[in-house]
């Protein structure tokens, strides 16, 4: 398990069991690196509209094995405790409150 901290200082959990099941996809095929770095360095946070404890961290790339693409992590919050819940590439980033960059 790796602990790994997000752009608002918060300590993130990472475990074995969802980076493998985040890897098995193949389009996330050598991504292991940028879900780590997407906590840190994203261009967008937005809040998920179906779960309120939940953020989605978002960083464009030009270049994936399925061309351009935002790569999304998806966080759960609890009181104590927050963890990578999955990532995937996407289109576009889902609706919801921008909780980053601030204004």
């Amino acid at each position: 398990m790796k602990t790994l901290e997000d752009c608002f200082g918060q300590k993130v959990r990472l475990t074995d069991e969802r980076l493998a099941h985040i890897l098995e996809h193949p389009e996330m095929t050598g991504m292991e690196a940028e879900i780590v770095r997407v906590l840190r360095q994203l261009q967008l946070v937005r809040r998920s509209r179906s779960d309120g404890t939940v953020r989605l961290f978002y960083e464009f790339y030009a270049q994936t094995i399925v061309g351009g693409k935002w790569l999304c992590v998806v966080v759960k919050y609890g009181v104590n405790d927050a963890f990578v819940v999955t990532a995937y590439l996407t289109d576009k980033p889902k609706a919801g409150e921008d909780l980053w960059p601030t204004k």
